[in-house]
Parts: structure tokens; C-alpha cells; sequence
């Protein structure tokens, strides 16, 4: 009787502490989703005021705004292309590591960028743009091309797997005809007659004694080459 208590007392603790761990990862994954859910809309609203001061405003301000609009976007773009090729593909983890490493001078430098933009010596800051320019381009140019290798790697496999298909196809379609021209050569031989039963064999098996009584008897003048032709009356005497 004990040693059933005890069984019952640690079945019970063991669905206690499998509850509490599942209500731990649920809440945990609950924070995390409400956390990109904020974090999202954080940069939507971030990136909507970029575009309102690149297009709206003039001066240091809009090419500040303009520089960090492009390359959140460019390294955003190239994040998700990265990280959905890698599902598939397993060489894109190099590309995920070398762009984890410009992601990380990508944020250096968006937070200069962000910082100057509060800067109120414009002159100096106007000083800086040339550099910051050059800065942005080069984080950017990478950027894109791991973004396009990425891409054109994947359209090479579509390509590749549409063409391996193409063949296979062909492969099956030829073997199919091959098929049917095989089965339908039993039927051919079956349909040619045998055992000369054609229009000379049959003339040849009516003899001359055919051929003698028509010569006797002569033609039925009644009788028609044609079935259009009509049946000949026979004439009367009065």
C-alpha cells in the first residue's frame, strides 16, 4: 500500500513540475513573439520617419536620413534572403557568418548616423558625409552582392532540377511510344491474312472450271458491274 502511495505521490509531482515547464516555454514564447512584435513595430514606425525626412526635409538632415534608409534596408533585405536560403541550403551558413560581421559595422554605423543627426553643428557634420557616404555604400554594395549570390544560387538549382526533369520526362514519354508501337504489333500481324486467302489466292482456288462455266452460260445480261447501275430489262415480244 505504501509503495503505491509513493508511485502516486511521484506521478503527480512529475505532471506538477511537466505543467509548470510547459507554462514556462509557452510564457516564454509568448514574451518573445509580443518582443518582435514591438521590435517591428518600432522599426516600421523608425523607418516611415526616415522616408518623411529624406523626402520632406532638405540639407544635412535628409542625407543623413537618406543613408540610413538605405542601409537598413539593404541589410534587412539581404538578412531574410540569407536566412531563408539557408533553410534549404545548407552552404549559406558561411554567408549567414561573414553577414553577421557586416550586420555588425551596419549598426556601428546606423547609430553615427543617428547620432549626428541630433548633432546641431551642421558644418561639421556636412564635413562628415563624404566618408559616412563612402561607409554606407561599401556596407551596402556587400550587402547586396551576398543577397544576389544567394538568389542566383537558388534560381541555378530551380534551373537545375527543371532541366533533370525535362529529361526524365522525355526519357518516360519515348519509352511510352516505344510501348505502344511494341503492343501494337502483335494486333498488325494478327489483322495480315493468312494462308493466302487474298483477291489472286481466291481466283486461283476458283480454277478454270469457274472461269469455263461463264464462258458456257455467257453473262447475265441482267447482271450489273455497278451496284449504281440499274438491273438491264429483258426485252419483250409483242
Amino acid at each position: 500500500m505504501e509503495a503505491v502511495i509513493l508511485i502516486l505521490g511521484l506521478l503527480f509531482f512529475a505532471f506538477v513540475a511537466l505543467g509548470v515547464y510547459a507554462g514556462v516555454k509557452a510564457v516564454g514564447a509568448a514574451k518573445r513573439g509580443v518582443d518582435r512584435t514591438i521590435t517591428q513595430a518600432r522599426r516600421t514606425v523608425e523607418e516611415t520617419t526616415l522616408r518623411a525626412k529624406s523626402y520632406g526635409q532638405s540639407g544635412v538632415g535628409a542625407e543623413l536620413a537618406q543613408l540610413r534608409l538605405a542601409l537598413r534596408t539593404s541589410l534587412r533585405a539581404t538578412q531574410e534572403a540569407l536566412q531563408r536560403g539557408a533553410v534549404e541550403d545548407a552552404s549559406l551558413a558561411e554567408s549567414l557568418s561573414l553577414f553577421q560581421r557586416l550586420s555588425a559595422h551596419g549598426r556601428e554605423l546606423d547609430e553615427e548616423l543617428k547620432r549626428l543627426e541630433r548633432e546641431p553643428d551642421r558644418a561639421t557634420v556636412a564635413s562628415l558625409l563624404p566618408g559616412l557616404k563612402q561607409r554606407t555604400e561599401r556596407i551596402t554594395h556587400s550587402a547586396d552582392s551576398l543577397r544576389w549570390a544567394a538568389r542566383d544560387r537558388a534560381r541555378r538549382f530551380v534551373d537545375d532540377d527543371l532541366d533533370t526533369l525535362n529529361a526524365q520526362i522525355d526519357m518516360e514519354a519515348g519509352a511510352l511510344r516505344h510501348w505502344t508501337t511494341e503492343a501494337e504489333e502483335p494486333v498488325r500481324q494478327q489483322e495480315r491474312p493468312q494462308g493466302g486467302t487474298g483477291p489472286q489466292d481466291r481466283q486461283r482456288k476458283s480454277g478454270p472450271a469457274d472461269g469455263t462455266a461463264r464462258a458456257i452460260t455467257g453473262p447475265d445480261p441482267r447482271r450489273t458491274e455497278y451496284p449504281w447501275q440499274k438491273t438491264a430489262r429483258p426485252e419483250t415480244t409483242n
